[in-house]
């Protein structure tokens, strides 16, 4: 009968028992938690720096090291292109001696166009006064012409008279014969002269003629200043197009530099899509780097959990990868709630709004020596517990 007794309390007992645990234990638990916000939505973060071409090249060499979960330091030579070639140069060689040339004729322009002018201009002089003198010859040669006919006039007049006068027998035959001679020569001298104004008219017609060929050459020679510009616009641009082939050069050059791919940081390579051989283009992923050494934590609190939250509290970090717990401290605390920096941010003015609480990214810095190994990668998965007082 009491063995009975006690075997239907026992249950009793053991409720009640448990019922004074919990009784005893909320007070603990309550002040734990009073102290302390925790989450598990919480991973490790770091830097991924893309690695990309700066230029457009063919990959001739790729550093073995260079391959994915490989460790490189920073420095090294990741990815080497095909170098450019020294079109460039050449081409500023070729312009540097048209600039020089074109230079030159500067000056040679300058002194034979205005020398031309010059000597066109005195040669129009000359030729003028030439006409002047043809003219003025022609003016004697008609005046000899009518005095000279005069004169053959007279003498013939003279010649008929003696004539009469042979006829009547009262002067002699020689007297006749030189009133003769003498009209006779008279007429030649005539001729003589009349041959004469006509080469003078040849002669000022052929002056006038040269004449127009000087001023016709004298006009072709006033474009001296003209042709002084034109060749003054081809040194000025000879000299501009050395300037843009030396601006090439530099690029080239610069370009060059960028022919050789190096690590700017210390870390392990991820994503490599690069191979021998590829062609590649300006702003093309080649790999990442990511620098294990400086990594923190992001922990996304509910924003009820960041009510006495502040930089500098101390951080518990669970890591679920090793079971292990490192020590850290908030070093910032969120500019925004985490939904607005997605893609496509919610938008709550359409009248439709449900409250949500909101998850807000704490940023978790490791205490210094905590990841010593640098066992942590970015993305895994840790449970984050600040103390909050």
């Amino acid at each position: 009968m009491t063995n009975h007794s006690l075997t239907r309390q026992t249950p009793q007992i053991v409720g009640a028992t448990f019922a004074l645990l919990v009784v005893s234990a909320a007070p603990a638990w309550w002040a734990h938690h009073h102290h302390f916000e925790a989450t598990d939505d919480a991973q490790v973060e770091g830097h991924l720096h893309a690695i990309n071409a700066r230029v457009t090249g063919t990959v001739a060499h790729v550093n073995p090291m260079a391959e994915n979960n490989h460790y490189v330091e920073a420095g090294t030579l990741l990815v080497e292109l095909d170098p450019a070639d020294a079109q460039a140069r050449a081409a500023l060689t070729t312009k540097q001696a048209a600039a020089a040339a074109a230079a030159l004729q500067v000056p040679i322009v300058k002194a034979s166009a205005f020398n031309q002018l010059d000597g066109a201009r005195a040669s129009e002089s000359e030729t003028e006064e030439s006409i002047a003198i043809a003219e003025a010859n022609l003016a004697a040669a008609t005046h000899r012409v009518e005095r000279d006919h005069l004169e053959a006039a007279r003498a013939e007049r003279d010649r008929a008279r003696y004539a009469l006068l042979l006829a009547e027998q009262e002067i002699s035959q020689s007297e006749y014969d030189a009133r003769s001679t003498e009209a006779q020569s008279a007429l030649e001298t005539v001729e003589a002269d009349r041959a004469a104004v006509s080469a003078a008219e040849r002669a000022v017609a052929q002056a006038g003629n040269r004449l127009a060929q000087k001023r016709a050459e004298v006009a072709t020679a006033r474009t001296a200043p003209q042709q002084l510009s034109d060749a003054q616009a081809r040194a000025a641009s000879a000299i501009a197009q050395v300037e843009q082939a030396t601006a090439d050069l530099r690029i080239a050059a610069l370009n060059l530099t960028y022919m050789k791919i190096f690590a700017p940081v210390s870390g392990i390579v991820g994503r490599k899509t690069v191979e021998l051989g590829h062609r590649i283009q300006p702003g093309q992923a080649l790999m990442l780097i990511v620098p294990v050494e400086d990594v923190w934590v992001t922990a996304n609190f509910k924003e009820t959990q960041l009510r006495q939250m502040h930089r500098g509290q101390p951080v518990t970090v669970h890591v679920d990868a090793f079971d292990h717990d490192y020590d850290g401290a908030v070093e910032e605390l969120p500019a925004a709630a985490g939904t607005l920096f997605s893609l496509l941010p919610p938008e709550n003015a359409t009248g439709n709004f449900v409250k949500v609480v909101q998850r807000m990214p704490v940023r978790i810095r490791l205490a210094e020596g905590a990841d010593v190994d640098h066992r942590l990668r970015p993305g895994m998965s840790v449970e984050a517990r600040v103390r909050v007082n």
